[in-house]
């Protein structure tokens, strides 16, 4: 059964954000975090957690529609808590996004991957419309 378009784009932009994370995680994040103040290398790390978080919210979420598409799980059964998109104190929180003492890498993983959170938020809205009603 073919992926709806949704899932295929959206799949992909989670995946390209995941390994650009890791990337900027792994190279430059320590250097950059090194070099601040040391409030903000604080603010970094825990920016850094919550891009880790909304990304892996999102490609959780995506799993399950992937999981619904091949018939492992009904509709109904995507919808419990366990399986929905969850985390959203932490993922919504945008208060630093445009801290111009964060690096510009970070700051636009921050961006990149809060503005997926919120579109993923919408489809998962829009699905439970669907099914609920």
């Amino acid at each position: 059964m073919p992926q709806p378009a949704f899932f295929s784009r959206t799949y992909d932009e989670t995946l390209t954000l995941m390994v650009e994370a890791r990337n900027y995680l792994s190279h430059s994040e320590r250097r950059d975090r090194e070099r601040a103040e040391p409030v903000v290398g604080l603010r970094m790390s825990c920016e850094a957690m919550r891009v880790t978080s909304r990304l892996t919210q999102v490609m959780a979420w995506l799993m399950v529609q992937r999981a619904v598409q091949t018939g492992e799980l009904t509709p109904e059964q995507a919808l419990v808590s366990e399986r929905r998109l969850s985390g959203f104190d932490v993922c919504l929180d945008d208060s630093f996004i445009g801290d111009s003492s964060l690096p510009n890498g970070l700051r636009s993983l921050m961006d990149r991957s809060h503005r997926l959170f919120l579109r993923v938020a919408r489809l998962e809205e829009m699905l439970v419309e669907r099914v609920l009603h």
